[in-house]
């Protein structure tokens, strides 16, 4: 648990990143979705709407440490971008920051944004959002096979299935505090996470750090998405 706490935040949590430590992120998803939810659900009660989702979503960047806006930005100009295979994973270790990047994390953050923004505060639903995206983060590994030889992601290798019961939780959420547009919105976020997985697969042959932190980034935003509409 303290692993994962330290991998995906930036509280002080000690120990190193394992397979093992993989099996909390759902845990980890709801902890920090619980206090993103909580602020924002807080901040509406003070500031318009705009501001509140502002608000959240500067804390939930905040207590990641920009961890998947940064696998955002690197998969975006490694996947979106015309070249072979090797340069891909080789620009995608590069710090420098492409068109493809700039415009992958405004176009996301933009529409996180808006989403909240455009819906009445839960926190239910961002528990369920934030943990079914840690879950399929976590779940990557057990399918698809690492696409360096090596590197801080190839630890996770080897989780299993356990993380799966974060599905399972983060509809048990979704269903008991929003509802059906809680369910609809979780399975877009799990689909949102497997398109981007597939991408990965198909362009570098497996995942990264970098393709798991893009995933959970677009899989809540499409699941926000979601529950934005008009239900």
């Amino acid at each position: 648990m303290r692993a994962a706490f330290g991998f995906l935040t930036v509280l002080p949590a000690r120990g190193e990143p394992s397979a093992a430590s993989m099996r909390s992120f759902p845990l980890v998803g709801c902890v920090v979705g619980l206090l993103v939810g909580g602020v924002w659900l807080a901040a509406s009660s003070w500031w318009g709407a705009w501001v509140a989702a502002c608000l959240a979503l500067a804390v939930d960047l905040a207590l990641t440490g920009l961890l998947h806006v940064d696998g955002l930005a690197d998969s975006a100009d490694g996947l979106l971008a015309p070249m072979d295979r090797g340069r891909r994973l080789e620009v995608m270790r590069l710090p420098d920051v492409g068109a493809f990047a700039v415009a992958a994390v405004a176009a996301v953050l933009l529409t996180r944004t808006a989403a909240l923004a455009e819906q009445q505060p839960s926190v239910g639903l961002v528990v369920a959002l934030w943990c079914a995206s840690r879950t399929a983060m976590a779940f990557a590994p057990s399918v698809l096979p690492y696409a360096r030889r090596e590197g801080l992601a190839s630890r996770f290798l080897g989780a299993g299935w356990w993380p799966a019961y974060g599905f399972a939780l983060a509809a048990g959420i979704a269903w008991s505090t929003v509802g059906a547009r809680g369910l609809a919105s979780v399975a877009a976020a799990a689909a949102g996470c497997a398109v981007v997985a597939l991408l990965g697969f198909r362009r570098l042959g497996g995942f990264t750090g970098d393709v798991l932190g893009a995933m959970g980034i677009v899989g809540e935003t499409v699941g926000l998405v979601v529950a934005a509409g008009r239900w």
